[in-house]
Formats: C-alpha cells, sequence, structure tokens
C-alpha cells in the first residue's frame, strides 16, 4: 500500500491519540485498582450488597403487631431507668428515634420516651453481629419512627449533655421498626422544645410559633415541656379529689346538657335537643347546690364548661375543665373560705414535693419565676383592693368590678407588699355577682362573694349562694331570667336547703399560672377558642 504525503500526516495525528486514550486509560484503572486495594484494605468493597450481612435476623421492619402474642414474655426497659446501675446489662427499649446521623460504620441517634432521651449507637461488629448494612438501616430510619432496640448498657465516658440519660448509651445489637413515621414533619421536635428565651449567644433563634404547634398539636405533645406540663395538669386534678375526699367531699358528676343558661347573659351555646333547644352548661352551679339541698353537705365535681364568649386573649377559651366545689356551712361562709383557701396552700405544697421533676423540666424551656404562696393564704376585702389601686393612681368606684389591667396590677402590689402571688378577695360588690349570690347583711352594696387570684389573674370566682326560695326568686327576676326555666332549681329549695358557699375554678388556668406560662393554650391538650375547633 502506497501511502500519499497528503495523508501521513492524518496517520500520525491518529496514533498520537491513540497513545495518548491508552495512556489515559492505563491511569484510570491503576487509579481504580488502588481505590479497590484500600477498600479492601479497610474491610469494605465496592458493592456493599456483595457483602454477607451476618445481622440477618436482627434488623428491619417488625411485622404489624395485632396482638397475635408473640414476644409476650419479652420484658422492656423505660429510658428513664436506664442508668449506671445497669452498665454491662442487656436490654429490650422501645422508644422513638428522635434524632440520627450514620456515617461510615457507625450511627449515633438519640432515643426519646415520653421526656426522657439516651443515646444509641449502632456500629459495625462482628462480635455483635452487627453489620454495615444494618447501621446503614439505622441511619434511614424516619426521625419521630417508634423503634425497638435490644442493646447492652454502657457507662460513657464523659456525660452526655443532649441527653436526660447523661451517663450512659445503648450499644445496639438489635434493631427493629415497629412504625414509621413520614419523611417530611411539619415541625421537627427538637425546634419545638427550645429554650424561648436561652442566654447561650450561639443558640439557634429556630422557632415554632403557636398556630404550627396547634395545628400539629400530636407532634408539638411530644416536646419535654408539654409531656410534663400535661402530668402536672393531671397532678393538679389529683390533688384536689384526693384533697377534698380526704376533707370528707363526695364527687358528683352534673349533666352538660341543661334547658336554662346556668349563668344567665347571652355567653351560652345553644344546641338543637330533638324538637326544641338546649344550652350546654357554663357551670355546674345550680347542680351542686341542689346535691346540697339532697344532704350531700360537701361536694365536688371535675369536667367540661361552655363559655360563649367572643374573646381571643391569653386566658379565655370556649371549652375548660371546672373543678368545682360546694359546701354547707353551719354560722358563717368564711367556714367555706377557709376550706377553699386550705385546698389551694396544700394543692401547691403537693405540686412542690411530688412534681419537682416535671417543673424543672417546663423550667427549661420556660424561664419564671417559683411560685410563692403563704399558708394560711392573704386574704383581703374588696375596700382594701381598691385602695392599694388609688395609691397606685388606679380610681375605681365602690360598685366597679376590676377590669384585667387592674387585676395585674393588683397581684404585682399584693406580691410586692406581701410577697404572695396567691391571695382571695372578698366582699365584691354585689352588683357584679350573678342573681344567687347572697348580699352582705352589713352592707347592701356588697355581697357575701370573692374571688381567688394567682399571679395577678382570678383563677376562682365563689360565693354563699341564696338558699331561700323566695328571695332567690326574687333576685332572678332582678337580673332578667325566666322562672320558669330554672322552676327545679328553685324548686329545690323548697323542699329545705342549708346555707352554703363554694366555687369554680378553672384547671388549665391554674396551671398556667402556677407555671408562669404567657398563654392557657399551652396548658389545654387541645384548645377551644373562637377561632379553633381543631383537631
Amino acid at each position: 500500500m502506497v501511502v500519499s504525503e497528503e495523508t501521513q500526516p492524518t496517520i500520525e495525528a491518529d496514533a498520537a491519540t491513540s497513545k495518548k486514550a491508552a495512556k489515559k486509560a492505563a491511569k484510570a484503572a491503576e487509579k481504580q485498582q488502588k481505590k479497590a486495594e484500600h477498600k479492601a484494605a479497610s474491610g469494605d468493597t465496592q458493592n456493599e450488597s456483595a457483602e454477607p450481612d451476618i445481622s440477618v435476623g436482627r434488623y428491619g421492619t417488625r411485622k404489624l403487631i395485632q396482638s397475635s402474642g408473640e414476644h409476650r414474655d419479652r420484658v422492656y426497659t423505660d429510658v428513664k431507668n436506664l442508668g449506671v446501675h445497669l452498665d454491662g446489662q442487656d436490654v429490650w427499649v422501645r422508644a422513638r428515634l428522635q434524632t440520627s446521623r450514620a456515617k461510615g460504620k457507625q450511627c449515633f441517634a438519640v432515643l426519646r420516651q415520653s421526656s426522657s432521651t439516651v443515646q444509641l449507637l449502632i456500629s459495625v461488629s462482628e462480635e455483635r453481629r452487627v453489620s454495615k448494612q444494618m447501621v446503614k438501616f439505622a441511619g434511614n430510619i424516619n426521625k419521630e419512627s417508634i423503634v425497638e432496640v435490644f442493646g447492652r448498657v454502657v457507662k460513657t465516658g464523659a456525660p452526655v449533655a443532649s441527653c436526660s440519660c447523661s451517663l450512659v448509651e445503648l450499644v445496639a445489637t438489635e434493631l427493629w421498626l415497629v412504625a414509621a413515621a413520614k419523611a417530611q414533619l411539619p415541625l421537627l421536635v427538637e425546634d419545638a422544645a427550645r429554650p424561648e428565651k436561652s442566654d447561650d449567644p450561639e443558640a439557634l433563634r429556630i422557632r415554632v410559633n403557636q398556630d404550627t404547634r396547634l395545628d400539629n398539636r400530636v407532634l408539638d405533645l411530644r416536646t419535654p415541656a408539654n409531656q410534663a406540663i400535661f402530668r402536672i395538669e393531671a397532678g393538679v386534678c389529683r390533688l384536689f379529689r384526693d384533697i377534698l375526699t380526704e376533707k370528707g367531699f363526695v364527687e358528683i358528676h352534673t349533666p352538660k346538657i341543661i334547658s336554662a343558661a346556668s349563668e344567665g347573659g347571652a355567653n351560652v351555646f345553644t344546641v338543637s335537643y330533638f324538637k326544641s333547644s338546649a344550652y350546654l352548661a357554663q357551670s355546674p352551679q345550680l347542680y351542686k347546690q341542689m346535691a346540697i339541698a339532697a344532704d350531700f353537705d360537701k361536694v365536688f365535681t371535675v369536667g367540661a364548661v361552655f363559655r360563649a364568649e367572643d374573646s381571643n386573649t391569653h386566658r379565655h377559651l370556649t371549652e375548660f375543665v371546672g373543678l368545682d366545689l360546694e359546701m354547707a356551712f353551719r354560722d358563717h361562709y368564711h367556714e367555706v373560705l377557709d376550706t377553699i383557701g386550705a385546698t389551694f396552700t396544700e394543692m401547691f405544697r403537693g405540686l412542690q414535693e411530688r412534681y419537682a421533676a416535671e417543673i424543672a423540666t417546663v423550667g427549661e424551656q420556660f424561664k419564671v419565676e417559683p411560685f410563692k404562696f403563704l399558708d394560711p393564704p392573704l386574704r383581703l376585702e374588696f375596700p382594701q383592693a381598691i385602695e392599694m389601686l388609688k395609691e397606685a393612681g388606679v380610681t375605681l368606684g365602690e360598685e366597679d368590678d376590676l377590669s384585667t389591667p387592674d387585676e395585674k396590677l393588683l397581684g404585682r402590689l399584693v406580691r410586692a407588699k406581701y410577697d404572695t402571688d396567691f391571695y382571695i378577695l372578698d366582699k365584691y360588690p354585689l352588683a357584679v355577682r350573678p342573681f344567687y349570690t347572697m348580699p352582705d347583711p352589713n352592707n347592701p352594696k356588697a355581697s357575701n362573694s370573692y374571688d381567688m387570684f394567682m399571679r395577678g389573674e382570678e383563677i376562682l370566682s365563689g360565693a354563699q349562694r341564696i338558699h331561700e326560695p323566695e328571695f332567690l326568686t326574687q333576685r332572678a327576676q332582678h337580673h332578667g331570667i325566666d322562672i320558669s326555666k330554672i322552676a327545679a332549681y328553685i324548686e329545690s329549695f323548697r323542699l329545705g336547703c342549708p346555707p352554703h358557699a363554694g366555687g369554680g375554678i378553672g384547671l388549665e388556668r391554674v396551671v398556667m399560672l402556677y407555671l408562669g406560662l404567657d398563654n392557657i393554650r399551652k396548658t389545654s391538650m387541645f384548645p377551644r377558642d373562637p377561632k379553633r375547633v381543631t383537631p
């Protein structure tokens, strides 16, 4: 074959290109070989799936629990009980995966159960039969999923600051997904749990607003502070019941569908009741009194109360839990007032003694001053309050009610003068109280009624009730109430009723103010207000 001078340069160029490509390919092959050798030296391979999985049967998604009886003999340990006393012991734990971080042959995670947290370590180990596939599985579990872990409790070299069980960690040998959470969560629990006011200049300023919290309340309730708040709230109910039962009270249950507005006025929900209308009870007041007339002597009730008030404030709800009590007395309604006051001081003391850990947990997110109270509690009369406000520059008439700003100012004045957050205000003007309130025999403008306050906000309203039927009828007419609709109530006093007094307490408000929180929606698990009826 004869090659012309014109084609010679082209052939030389192609040969040079082929040489260059071959050199490049050889270099790439050498690089790949070195990479493979490095992986082999570190126990890794290019294709993980080709590795034998020594953890088969020790991790994965647990089949749907349908109460088949499987694993009924399995003993679980609560996260809160994990401590150095269990060092070296193997335990089963079921909890939520709060966070996880996988890197190489290790995955660090935080397990959360209620408000207790512990660090979880999943690391490749032939001895524990933990494979790289198991580590990868752990790292891919969505946050807030429920997992089951079998592992060894190990004392840590240094405390794990981010966990409540800080002196130990759990080293996993089995990991099972029990219930998966979706990948995209509307809020992160760790964001919702951040302190509202942090002294740490390096702290993240991420905040979850109230509507987002309430729209996703199930997630929001998982924060340590919320877990503590509603345990404290349960504690208030328990203490209320126990203290009053010890004092000889009987718990009763009253109807919530009634024929007439129990407090009078327009702040009542009307409901369709077959071919007529009925109302949701604004108070169990009338039924507590009827129980006294039925010789129960001392009664209390815990139940829902409904108020159709279009109030979008930090302290109002349209449905709340009422703690109500009523008691017959011998000669003076102060016998009842003293009993209620003592109930509160015993309740406050019980919270301090039994729920100190929960109160401290709330304090980690919401910084507040400890609640102060006197025993016996401070009692002032309404004219004294008017005088204290007058000295502070606020002038009120003797028959005026206290406004919310007045109450808050008075609370600050009382705290400064008497060093207490709880006090009783007695002898309210008759003009501002309900129709069944007994007038003061020595002052026609005053009444035998009282309110109780925490941190300058009202948490109980009560009075001696009128127990004489004719006088009660007269007062009801004075308030414009249709007598025919409360005929059964008035009739109960025609059968003979002892003098009695009582009061109604708002549970959510008590918890809010005891803890010093800024909004009652924080202490209502699923709050109802004029703008919210879900979830």
